[in-house]
């Protein structure tokens, strides 16, 4: 029995969504992607059934083989914080690390155990080897980056299966144009990744009124962590009494110190002395003023008298706002009237019920400050219109659920079909029809790198459901008692199937929009679906068909 045309689109399809979907080398895709043409190039010429078993029985074999001894060693880096040495050596998120000072690494229990022997003292040697290049650098601090098991698939999974947090938000009181809407993302995802977060995901959405909005999906972190980072517009000011002499960003700062112990760092911890029984710590670090920015505040200095009760001091402090809020007021020295300099010290305190808690809020708090020194405030007020968030435990136990509800429903379909025909035959083919199609929307999805969700799920279940009712179609027109052709019955049910097509196609077309884009991975999921079916499943479960009549 020779292949057609188009079921060898279909075969030249399932191999290239197992590569697009496997997380494998290159080697192994490739290999992964032979087997299956071979496959079904000896089941469709091979005349001899021992040769047809014992090839199923060594591709088997081998593919186990890739699949427990194959993948890739090591782990990948989730998430660098940009003020940290580890990103100022090199290391960006997506590298594998492959050994760590000579030591190899496998998976994310050996890095956790090969770190916890290294004791980041003085200037401490580290020698990391990635897929990509080799480091090695002297550093006093820990590496700060994050890292997880390399994925064995190449399917990127939501919020709704990873777990985070979700906000939609909007410019308060402002219509924006596109550009100013693209500037707007662009500072967002610059501060976010300054943060050091991991997986964000910051992009423009619309609802069917034409409003838009801006959806900032980020994972592994809480609703109210995810508020406290949007939710405030991040807007610093030092001001001189009703005086701006400089503000966050490029224009007025030319450089934050953040990684240098001699101009930045703790400076102290001690207990509250209010009586609650807590304790506070200190931090200080140096910015450098642009040469505008400096004489502003000379100028604001310049008539200020000294202190009487301090002479040491001018008698106005620099008061540090952000976001309209007093973080800190600082004393002036007397030798700085009239001065232009473009150092200054900016300090601030963190708090907490233990030392170890004050000395990481003041930590976290000079890392925030210096976030928004160096990217500026937002140009717009956000409004938060809907936050949410997904349980990582929860979208375990939802993909483990959603799997075992497919293979509940493969096993139904492939029942009720079999008991309808009575030809076993027919049955596989159904079966095979809508295994092809689920793997190929895959591929695509993985090749595009969309992330799968909930929506998504349900919209690849509403696709396969379509296939499954047009090959229905087909099956019934095949077998009818109508004196017409087998290939006027066929084009009459793929007549049938087309115009099906269109119109799901026009209905899901609105849900890119609807509900501000919540809606749009099911949307496109189902017309990937039911674009796979008519473009390549279709047609080539026809000419299956039609093999099986002949």
């Amino acid at each position: 029995m020779k292949l057609t045309w188009r079921i060898w689109i279909l075969v030249l399809a399932l191999a290239f969504a197992s590569i697009s979907v496997l997380n494998l080398p290159v080697m192994y895709n490739t290999l992964v992607g032979l087997l299956i043409i071979s496959i079904l190039v000896t089941l469709s010429y091979s005349k001899s059934k021992k040769l047809t078993i014992i090839l199923l029985v060594l591709t088997g074999l081998i593919i186990l083989a890739i699949l427990f001894f194959g993948f890739q060693k090591g782990v990948v880096i989730t998430s660098v914080p940009g003020d940290s040495v580890s990103f100022t050596e090199g290391l960006r998120k997506g590298m594998i690390i492959t050994s760590i000072n000579g030591n190899s690494i496998s998976n994310i229990e050996d890095y956790s155990k090969i770190i916890s022997l290294v004791a980041f003292e003085n200037k401490t040697k580290m020698e990391i080897q990635t897929t990509q290049t080799k480091l090695v650098f002297l550093t006093n601090e820990s590496l700060r980056i994050t890292v997880s098991n390399i994925p064995r698939t190449n399917l990127q999974t939501g919020l709704d299966l990873s777990g985070g947090a979700r906000a939609i938000v909007k410019p308060a009181n402002v219509t924006l144009s596109s550009s100013e809407m693209a500037d707007l993302i662009a500072v967002m995802s610059n501060r976010l990744n300054t943060f050091g977060i991991s997986d964000v995901n910051v992009r423009s959405v619309s609802d069917l009124s034409g409003n838009s909005y801006i959806l900032v999906e980020v994972a592994g972190i809480t609703t109210d962590d995810l508020k406290e980072l949007v939710g405030q517009q991040g807007k610093f000011e030092a001001k001189i009494g009703n005086d701006t002499v400089f503000v966050g960003g490029e224009r007025d700062i030319t450089s934050v110190c953040r990684n240098d112990a001699t101009c930045a760092g703790i400076d102290s911890c001690q207990p509250d002395s209010s009586g609650t029984g807590g304790y506070f710590c200190n931090f200080k670090f140096s910015i450098y003023l642009s040469d505008s920015a400096a004489k502003r505040q000379a100028e604001a200095t310049k008539t200020l008298p000294l202190d009487p009760a301090n002479p040491k001091y001018l008698s106005k402090k620099l008061d540090l706002v952000l976001d309209d809020k007093l973080v800190d007021s600082l004393y002036i020295g007397a030798d700085l009237k009239g001065s232009i300099t473009t150092q200054v010290q900016i300090s601030g305190s963190g708090s907490g019920t233990t030392q170890e808690d004050a000395y990481n809020a003041a930590k976290d708090s000079m890392h925030k400050l210096q976030t928004i020194l160096i990217t500026g405030s937002l140009p717009y007020k956000l409004e938060i219109v809907k936050l949410d968030s997904a349980s990582p435990v929860l979208g375990k136990e939802f993909t483990k659920n959603i799997i075992y509800l497919g293979l509940i429903v493969f096993l139904i379909v492939s029942i009720m079909i079999f008991l309808k025909y009575r030809r076993l035959k027919i049955t596989l083919s159904v079966i095979l029809t809508m295994f092809a199609e689920a793997l190929i929307t895959l591929g695509i999805a993985a090749l595009i790198k969309w992330n799968l969700d909930a929506p998504s799920i349900a919209g690849l279940i509403a696709g396969i459901g379509t296939g499954v009712d047009d090959q229905i179609v087909i099956i019934d027109e095949s077998v009818s008692e109508e004196t017409s052709s087998l290939k006027d019955k066929i084009k009459r049910a793929l007549f049938i199937i087309v115009g099906a097509f269109f119109v799901t196609i026009f209905a899901m077309l609105p849900l890119f929009w609807a509900g501000a884009g919540l809606l749009r991975g099911f949307a496109l999921t189902t017309i990937l679906g039911v674009s796979v079916g008519i473009l390549i499943t279709r047609p080539a479960f026809a000419d299956i068909l039609k093999k099986l009549q002949e």
